[in-house]
């Protein structure tokens, strides 16, 4: 009899998607050369889209969402990973055109996968996840365009969400003076504790420029909300700064002037954890596991299960998930091999 094992699934009704818990077979997973025994996903925003059929991200159904997953190698046929091996897999549309995380068991390419970095738990490299990665990959884009700790104020916005959460620990520990935008004013004690020195409402900033430029003010930003916060933070940039985007929550329409480009040098840099080449994502990986213990990650750390998710993707969505959310398949400590 083939191995049985629960899944989320989606399937597409009349109004949009519906996520049920149903028992798959090792049969229903699609193909891949690595067979894995996932023990945590992750929830993030672009999770709570496609949950919520949000995007037309997922363009074939049924399907298993869930675009992070950590686990072991139950069967490879790929030299690179053996059975017992700890994983870590995130991007390369996993959760969104590939089957995803949401799911006891995953069969995958050996290509997406990378050893699971020094020092974290599978629960931890979750906990991480596609938003420690991100903003592991934005601070370092910043880092090679010029950007060093006595630059002055540093921005992040969307700081309480999971991606502006651990930015605003590293760069605090990395040294430098940041600035967190929310626009929850409850969390401003949460940001003084993960190193924000400065918390800003998000008001400020949540409007198209009154002018194509403002006082010099942003030595370099974190944006995680893109729309016209990201506009209104490229028109208060100093000269020669960067902005890393990676984020889209509050719209992916971008209402600028080619002026902060021109007449100060701004740069906009695209952030792209999806496709990120292997060698550079294990670098960044193993670089976050060093600035961000797995215990520090725990702090800001909350735990679901599968039958949570449709409430979460909702309040991901609304802008109510604080820090990070872990998504528990078949954890680490309740193995009894």
């Amino acid at each position: 009899m083939t191995e049985s094992f629960k899944a989320l699934l989606l399937e597409q009704q009349p109004d949009g998607p519906e996520a049920t818990i149903r028992t798959l077979s090792l049969d229903d997973l699609p193909a891949g050369a690595v067979l894995l025994q996932v023990h945590y996903s992750g929830l993030n925003y672009k999770d709570g889209m496609i949950l919520r059929g949000q995007g037309n991200l997922v363009r074939e159904y049924p399907h298993v969402p869930g675009i992070d997953l950590a686990g072991t190698v139950l069967e490879s046929a790929d030299p690179r990973f053996a059975p017992g091996d700890s994983v870590v897999l995130t991007g390369h549309r996993v959760g969104e055109i590939h089957w995803g995380g949401y799911a006891e068991r995953a069969r995958v390419r050996a290509d997406w996968l990378i050893p699971k970095p020094t020092g974290y738990s599978t629960r931890q490299a979750m906990a991480a996840g596609t938003a420690g990665f991100t903003a592991m990959l934005a601070i370092e884009a910043l880092e090679d365009h010029g950007l060093r700790p006595d630059a002055g104020e540093i921005l992040v916005t969307g700081a309480s969400g999971g991606v502006g959460s651990i930015a605003v620990c590293l760069l605090a520990r990395l040294g430098y003076a940041v600035t967190a935008v929310t626009g929850r004013p409850e969390n401003g004690e949460y940001l003084h504790r993960l190193g924000a020195t400065q918390i800003l409402p998000r008001s400020e900033l949540a409007q198209t420029p009154p002018k194509p430029l403002l006082g010099e003010r942003w030595a370099g930003c974190v944006d995680t909300v893109g729309g016209d916060m990201l506009a209104h933070v490229l028109a208060g940039m100093a000269y020669g700064r960067s902005v890393a985007a990676c984020g889209l929550a509050g719209g992916a329409q971008l209402r600028t002037t080619v002026l902060p480009f021109l007449l100060r040098g701004v740069n906009l840099l695209g952030i792209d954890s999806v496709l990120c080449p292997t060698e550079r994502r294990r670098a960044a990986w193993e670089r976050l596991a060093t600035l961000l213990p797995g215990d520090d990650l725990d702090a800001i750390t909350a735990e679901i299960g599968l039958d949570d998710l449709p409430y979460f993707a909702g309040q991901i969505l609304a802008g109510q998930i604080r820090g990070r959310t872990v998504v528990r398949l078949d954890p680490e400590d309740a193995r009894t091999a």
